[in-house]
């Protein structure tokens, strides 16, 4: 087990911390949590839905872009790191040349649920996205097979559930056309990936 040498850091000092060790933390609450390594299931579910929402906005000619863990400030001392998010070209141009963690909502976080994840994903990020007005918020859900779509209702997300072969239903990306089973073989190396 690794201890951050830190007890309490602003969300200043978190923009540029830097231990050398090269792991990544979130900051909650002012105080690091180490995030463990993801899986290769889960690298292979995040690449398959980054790949088909860049397709999907480049198809749009949209000005959005999608971005593989970037951070989102939640809070005064809270910064999380997501899975996916996609922005605006005008989000990603305000940190150009600074630590890219977004202090306004992205349009669409994606998540992807991991063993020690999971009371994380589903309960803590849901609120804290809520409060930052995420419109749009993606748990996908390997361990259960299923992926819940939380759009943004007056202030607290309305959430529907898509298993199986039901393509997902999307406000952010109305015409993409994947299906749940899609995004989970993608993350299975027995089931004949095409690359």
């Amino acid at each position: 087990m690794v201890t951050t040498p830190v007890t309490s850091i602003t969300f200043e000092e978190y923009l540029t911390y830097d231990d050398g060790n090269g792991f990544h933390y979130e900051l909650v609450d002012g105080k690091l949590e180490l995030m463990n390594p993801p899986t290769i299931e889960h690298f292979l579910i995040v690449d398959f839905l980054d790949t088909a929402l860049k397709a999907e906005i480049k198809r749009c000619n949209s000005t959005w872009l999608s971005f593989r863990e970037s951070g989102v400030r939640t809070g005064r001392n809270k910064s999380r790191l997501t899975d996916l998010c996609v922005v605006t070209v005008e989000q990603a141009r305000e940190l150009l040349n600074a630590s890219a963690v977004f202090q306004s909502p992205p349009l669409l976080i994606v998540e992807v649920v991991s063993p020690e994840s999971v009371k994380r994903d589903y309960r803590h990020k849901r609120s804290e996205y809520a409060a930052l007005e995420v419109p749009e918020y993606w748990i996908v859900d390997p361990l259960e097979g299923k992926i819940s779509v939380l759009l943004l209702e007056d202030g607290f997300y309305e959430e529907t559930v898509f298993t199986a072969n039901q393509q997902i239903g999307s406000r952010t990306f109305p015409e993409l056309a994947v299906a749940v089973d899609q995004i989970f073989t993608a993350g299975n190396l027995n089931q004949g990936r095409r690359d």
